[in-house]
């Protein structure tokens, strides 16, 4: 039954409804209330709107009010039919629509400031940046460059775990293997891992993000909030007007919540199935607690209470917008205070006995794991144990998103047809004093929701945690059987021991630390109420030192009753916070390196005043660089002016402000970024469920090049060329898929599809959930017979020029350092030729790191767009490097000291990127895998250093932009892929993309497409062998995964257009 209802709210789960082709003809503007109203009315017709630009920013449209206005059909030109009644809602959507823009543009005035001026007043922190904590000396620092490296990284920390392990992410896959292949490595499978430590006494705590799951609050206030908004209405009404807009009223919530069980409002980005998460390791072992947060929907009473208390005796009028509480609004919109239905908790931190702690942007769930090259092929004919990535870590978002992550079954990717999808990443693992604020911000977040959620179950395995609680674990199983009495269940601590081995109260404090954390008044600093000489210096005691001469002392007295109150009070703060005001234990400095912990958290997710500590350091480390600045990150949504709203956070004004100055003083100054060519993951941008892709990447375009408040836009209007000075990237990888004789002999002795006999390896290393796995009966405990039989005819195969070995099951190593050459990769012909193998895709940038003049580092988990950076949005952390170890280096052919860890990290991303590193082996780990107290090893000095050592130099920038453009025009010539400057209308992207990728017509009667998803394109080179050498020729050139960001792209279009799922209050998520 609960999974049936599971299931149930799983269907509900957000999306969007919006159809381009209608026309804007009738309803008035659009918003919510119309198009549902336009959908009730014509089934599931849809309407056309103005776009994001005319909505939020209509100087820009190209037009004006009258013209728009000329465009819609007079009155009498509506059919008889409806005409009224589409009159007279159209008044009323005109009016709550009205209202809704009014609010929409009050609550997003509600800052202080828009994170542009960190001088102006706003709640923030006592240290830099406006930060909970300071910086901190005395630290060791290590990076790690994709998943490969890290993950082995934490596998080792894991193992050594003896009293704790903290991990805070936004998704984490239990069945994730952290070192590759599977079939060599089953114990390094994450939830094995954790089982593991737990029976040796280990306590591990998690925190994942609660994915958003059900309806919209609107369905919850359905009938309550039509019959309300309708009592609203000024009692002069016209009796004819007021019972029309009450059927209209009623229509219209009936449509959208038949539109939300249809097509839902907004997908979550991926199904993450944190339910999974939770009880799969839960079922592990007693000591281990897995929190969910946030629950997204209170009670329907709650919800209808809260909305009509709100807006009572007010007037629906949108006059009344300015009075109206913005709480009242967000109930509307499902976003009153206490619920949360756009924003994540994002953080990835991983902590261990609360010394060592890895942070940054891999999370430890499906499709991070990766390795320099980035292979996009895993298909092992020759060997079935040489498969890297199994089940559905195998995945291409781009084709299929995660499909019921629960039910591998559903898994539909064939690895003999379709590629992955890369992952570019980064990491750190570090160790110090700063390892305490990273507890205080992990125990803080603990008690937060375990007072918010866990309080009131008095479940025995919950608890609060205190900062000592890192270094306490649990008591080990005998013969690793759980931990507990005899109904398996672990008592709650009655006493905790400290670093010191002191035994404590599970609420007391440890003393003084390496920084305040806000700590609260205690008896021995209250103005001396426990006596002593504090005490008799202030005149509380008697001449006598005990106080009964003046009634204040003794049992009873005045003394002990007010300590007693300031004690409960004490108490009662840290029952309702936990340990919030605790401070960390002192920690011994381990390193020279001084490090920082910035952080976006609010009342939603930490339950403290908003804090955006990591946008005010994005914004002063851009402000005071000196010659360069390099960033990498998923998003780049930010904002130059307010001018550009609804985009808030002023990180492109930082930006200009800094390139318009050095352009005025004559200074050479570099900003490059690499962003995700296409983010979000979205498939074909044509797709109606592309909107939330297109409508990022519309806001990204209006950051960076178009709009009229661009940073290309701002810096051309100073009167300086923007390319001189900043330019953007995207990365791209190719592979070829091992489908040759190999596969097809192998199939044909053992009389086993490569598929089939793939599905039970995935199964027998344990890839699947609950046993279920992808089906096969070896998941249920059965034997692998159809694996077992396809490697019984593998091994009896040909050598095939060395095709069975494993060596040519992907070709990525190709465009790295001494890789192979492309031209000479033996293939045989099988179930398919050669040119039909390869395939490419994007490599998908999920790196959250700044470098400024090779000395200073951010580095973490937050995107360069408003859910990250304003701090009430999406929770995050980040830490701030500045390693005083020098490295002699030089900037615009001048010395210059850069530092250690910057300049590596730095130098170490352009050399991957350019095809300067070789290709890592992941059964070959060197010190770049392992744990902190090893440190990153970098050939300093060598000829491919040499290349990137100079971000400034003209030979250096030839390189970095000859090769990006030498790899776009190689990627374009051989696969098509679009972003591209050659598509600037929906027009052309049918010509260049759409007539090879797509399916012709619809239905029975349609075609299949040309060529499948990421294929080369083959029409534009000869027939036979001559066009597969051709082709290799064109691969032979790309060298590394760096391409051109296209500026140009569907420039000619709106590329996202409002609709129910892009309205002036959805659009928060999509910024």
């Amino acid at each position: 039954m609960a999974e049936n209802q599971r299931n149930k709210d799983e269907d509900l789960a957000y999306g969007h409804f919006y159809d381009p082709k209608e026309k804007k003809t009738e309803g008035g503007e659009r918003g919510i209330i119309g198009d549902t109203f336009r959908r009730f009315r014509h089934g599931h017709g849809t309407t056309q709107g103005p776009s994001v630009t005319e909505q939020y920013q209509p100087q820009l449209a190209g037009g004006n009010a009258s013209a728009s206005q000329a465009a819609d059909p007079p009155a009498g030109a509506q059919g008889a039919s409806g005409s009224t009644f589409d009159s007279l809602f159209s008044k009323g959507h005109s009016l709550i629509h009205g209202l809704g823009r009014q609010v929409a543009g009050k609550m997003s005035a509600f800052d202080t400031h828009s994170h542009t001026h960190p001088g102006q007043e706003c709640p923030h922190g006592d240290y830099r940046f406006g930060s909970f904590a300071p910086e901190r000396n005395g630290n060791d620092i290590k990076w790690y460059i994709d998943g490969c490296g890290y993950m082995w990284a934490v596998s080792e920390a894991l193992e050594k775990a003896q009293k704790s392990i903290w991990i805070l992410d936004w998704w984490l896959s239990p069945e994730l293997y952290l070192r590759r292949p599977p079939s060599q490595n089953e114990q390094y499978r994450l939830d094995r891992m954790l089982l593991t430590a737990a029976q040796r006494g280990v306590k591990v705590n998690i925190i994942v993000y609660k994915e958003v799951t059900q309806a919209l609050t609107r369905k919850y206030l359905s009938p309550t909030l039509p019959d309300y908004l309708h009592s609203m209405m000024a009692p002069s009404t016209n009796p004819v007007l007021s019972l029309l807009t009450k059927a209209g009223l009623a229509a219209t919530f009936s449509s959208l919540e038949r539109a939300e069980a249809e097509s839902p409002l907004i997908n979550p980005p991926v199904t993450v199935d944190s339910h999974h998460t939770k009880h799969h390791l839960e079922d592990l072992h007693p000591n281990v607690c897995v929190f969910r947060h946030p629950d997204h929907l209170p009670d329907a009473q709650t919800l209808q209470s809260s909305f009509i208390s709100s807006v009572q005796n007010l007037s629906l009028t949108a006059a009344s917008a300015a009075k109206l509480p913005s709480d009242a609004f967000k109930a509307i919109y499902g976003m009153n205070d206490g619920v949360v239905l756009y924003w994540a908790h994002h953080e990835k931190l991983c902590l261990i006995d609360g010394n060592i702690a890895f942070m940054g942007g891999l999370d430890l769930c499906y499709g991070r794991w990766d390795t320099n090259q980035h292979p996009i092929a895993d298909a092992h004919p020759g060997d079935l144990k040489n498969i890297v990535f199994p089940g559905q870590d195998y995945n291409n978002a781009r084709i299929m998103d995660f499909q019921h992550v629960d039910k591998w079954d559903e898994n539909k990717l064939d690895r003999t047809k379709s590629s992955r999808m890369g992952w570019s990443d980064i990491s750190v693992c570090l160790k110090g004093p700063v390892t305490g604020d990273l507890r205080a911000h992990f125990v803080q977040r603990w008690n937060f929701i375990y007072n918010e959620k866990y309080d009131v179950r008095k479940d025995t395995r919950y608890s609060r945690l205190t900062m000592s609680s890192a270094f306490t674990g649990a008591q080990p199983s005998e013969d690793n059987q759980p931990v507990g009495g005899s109904d398996g269940v672990v008592a709650a601590p009655q006493q905790q021991v400290s670093q010191q081995g002191d035994s404590v109260a599970p609420s007391e404090t440890l003393g003084p630390g390496p920084g305040p954390y806000f700590p609260p008044p205690t008896p021995q600093s209250s103005r001396g109420l426990d006596g002593g000489q504090q005490g008799t210096d202030r005149g509380f005691e008697g001449e006598d030192g005990d106080g009964t001469a003046r009634g204040l002392g003794g049992e009873g007295g005045f003394r002990d009753k007010l300590r007693g109150k300031i004690s409960e009070k004490i108490q009662h703060a840290r029952d309702e916070f936990g340990e919030l005001y605790e401070e960390p234990s002192p920690v011994p400095s381990v390193g020279p390196v001084p490090l920082q912990i910035v952080r976006s958290a609010s009342k939603w997710s930490h339950g403290v005043p908003t804090e955006h500590s990591i946008a005010s350091a994005y914004i002063e480390i851009i402000k005071n660089s000196q010659h360069f600045v390099y960033m990498e990150n998923q998003f780049f949504i930010t904002a130059t002016s307010d001018e550009q709203r609804p985009i808030r956070n002023k990180v492109a004004a930082a930006i200009v402000e800094r390139i318009v100055r050095a352009a005025r003083a004559g200074q050479k100054f570099k900003f490059v970024v690499i962003i995700p060519s296409v983010p979000a993951f979205a498939g074909d941008l044509r797709d109606e469920d592309a909107l939330g892709t297109r409508a990022i990447m519309e806001f990204q375009y209006d950051s960076i090049y178009r709009g009229g408040y661009s940073i290309y836009e701002k810096i051309q209007q100073a009167g300086f060329e923007p390319t001189d000075y900043i330019r953007f990237y995207n990365l791209r990888s190719y592979d070829r898929i091992n489908a040759s004789a190999v596969m097809k002999e192998a199939e044909q002795r053992s009389g086993v599809l490569y598929e089939e006999a793939r599905k039970e390896h995935d199964d027998a290393v344990g890839a699947g959930y609950g046993g279920s796995g992808e089906g096969t009966a070896t998941s249920g405990g059965g034997e692998h017979q159809q694996y077992q039989a396809y490697q019984q005819g593998a091994a009896q195969v040909s050598e095939s020029q060395g095709l069975a070995s494993g060596i040519w099951d992907s070709v990525s190593e190709c465009y790295m350092f001494q890789g192979a050459d492309i031209r000479s990769a033996p293939w045989a012909s099988g179930n398919v030729p050669e040119i039909d193998a390869f395939v490419s895709e994007e490599l998908y940038v999920h790196s959250k790191v700044l470098i400024a003049d090779d000395r200073i580092v951010i580095c973490g988990s937050a995107n360069m767009n408003d859910r990250s950076q304003l701090g009430d949005h999406d929770s995050e952390i980040a830490v701030i490097v500045e390693d005083p170890t020098p490295v002699e280096s030089s900037m615009n052919g001048q010395p210059w000291r850069a530092s250690k860890f910057a300049a590596s990290l730095r130098r170490q991303l352009f050399r991957k990127h350019l095809g300067l590193i070789p290709a890592q082996n992941c059964e070959r780990p060197d010190q770049n895998f392992a744990p902190i107290g090893v440190e990153n090893t970098y050939d300093y000095g060598s000829a491919e250093d040499q290349l990137v050592q100079d971000p400034l130099s003209d030979n250096f920038l030839e390189l970095w932009n000859s090769r990006a453009r030498q790899n776009t025009e190689a990627f374009r010539r051989v696969f098509r892929p679009v972003p591209d400057d050659n598509v600037k209308s929906w027009k052309e992207y049918d010509e260049f993309y759409g007539k090879y990728f797509h399916a012709q017509g619809k239905g029975p009667e349609a075609k299949p497409a040309m060529y499948g998803w990421g294929h080369v394109v083959k029409d534009t080179f000869s027939a036979g062998d001559q066009g597969l050498s051709e082709v290799k020729e064109v691969l032979s050139s790309i060298k590394g995964t760096l391409v051109e960001m296209p500026r140009h792209f569907l420039i000619d279009e709106d590329v996202a257009r409002e609709g129910v799922g892009l309205n002036a209050f959805t659009e928060e998520v999509y910024t």
